[in-house]
């Protein structure tokens, strides 16, 4: 049977582990502190699961805020562990049952002076680098860029992946108010299509709605960060950005936010509206169709989300994610066995493929 509780079973059996909890899959926790490195496998065939949304943060770029540091870590569970401790990670990792991580970090510096963010950046990228080279069986990482100045993002990233063996860039939904659609980001999206590089976008919030984000629910970042993705990949979408940069590899966070659950609606925009749209753009496909080039992670919660998804961009475009250390999915593989719609080949796809894939890593 190839299910998550099928080789959480084994796995415990075969380490010596004990459960405790709501019961499984979903409630499965290891007791021991250490917990050993958990297989995941399908018809017997070992899976390597790779969580492309995972996150952390340096101290040695924090260090450079000062007394804002501590804005880098929320007052939410487990924010510390964003500065990462290998062991501590590794043991997470083995938790969850992921093989790999590809490591971001959420930019905090795009509205920074010019040459202290060039510095963060510096450092971050080193960091990663090191990191990925002294462990390269369980992480990947993809670069920090300075994009608020672009001809410097394009230097950071043909660094970051010709010689520090990074696998793309993290950015944000925007840049300091400029959408990823204006012109002057065009050479870093030219740079990264001749590079393949992955352009991994996680949101940043929507800080012009502040004032109604306030109240119960974290609606900052409950609502505001898929809002914030589904606002940047509109603009990538109407004007005309994807058609100028057809090989650009965009990977959104959080299942794309809510583009993925009312995309249809954008097919009949310039339709019902043409006062709304720039008759000087002329889109070369439906808009709902560069939803199939785009990739998007799994965190979408539950596995009637995650049929959806797939059924609207393609599981060949779905890869697992987690956000950890952020606990809004501890056991990201389960609603991938779970989704029932998907067939085995699909799974092994989400799980570990799909990424390997578009990173160019060995599966």
């Amino acid at each position: 049977m190839n299910s998550r509780r099928h080789f959480l079973t084994n796995a415990a059996a075969a380490a010596g582990i004990v459960f405790c909890g709501c019961g499984l899959p979903n409630g499965a926790h290891a007791q021991e502190t250490k917990p050993a490195r958990r297989p995941v496998t399908i018809k017997g065939k070992r899976v390597k699961t790779i969580d492309v949304h995972s996150h952390c943060i340096f101290h040695e770029a924090a260090a450079l805020l000062g007394n804002d540091a501590a804005s880098l870590t929320p007052p939410i569970n487990n924010g510390q562990e964003a500065y990462l401790v290998i062991e501590q990670r590794l043991n997470a990792m083995n938790a969850q049952a992921i093989d790999m991580e590809v490591l971001s970090i959420n930019p905090f510096w795009y509205d920074k002076d010019h040459d202290l963010a060039e510095k963060i950046v510096a450092i971050q990228n080193d960091k990663l680098a090191e990191l990925v080279a002294s462990n390269q069986d369980r992480f990947a990482a993809f670069a920090s860029l300075t994009l608020q100045d672009p001809a410097l993002a394009v230097r950071q990233l043909e660094t970051a992946m010709k010689k520090q063996g990074l696998k793309g860039a993290a950015i944000g939904d925007q840049v300091a108010g400029d959408e990823f659609s204006n012109p002057k980001f065009g050479p870093v999206w030219a740079k990264a299509e001749e590079l393949g590089a992955v352009l991994f976008i996680h949101p940043q919030g929507v800080p012009e709605l502040n004032k109604r984000w306030k109240g119960n629910g974290w609606l900052g970042n409950t609502i505001a960060n898929p809002l914030g993705t589904t606002i940047a990949l509109q603009h990538l979408i109407f004007e005309g950005t994807l058609d100028k940069f057809p090989g650009l590899k965009v990977l959104a966070a959080h299942g794309g936010g809510y583009l993925p659950s009312y995309a249809p609606r954008d097919d009949h925009a310039c339709l019902v509206s043409p006062a709304g749209c720039d008759p000087n753009i002329k889109l070369k496909k439906k808009p709902t169709e560069y939803l199939n080039q785009l990739y998007f992670d799994s965190l979408v919660f539950t596995p009637e989300a995650l049929r959806h998804l797939a059924a609207q961009v393609g599981t060949s475009q779905i890869m697992l994610g987690s956000d950890y250390p952020y606990i809004w999915e501890l056991h990201p593989v389960d609603h991938i066995f779970a989704t029932q719609t998907l067939s085995d080949k699909e799974k092994l796809a989400i799980l570990g493929g799909n990424a390997a894939r578009l990173l160019g890593m060995n599966e």
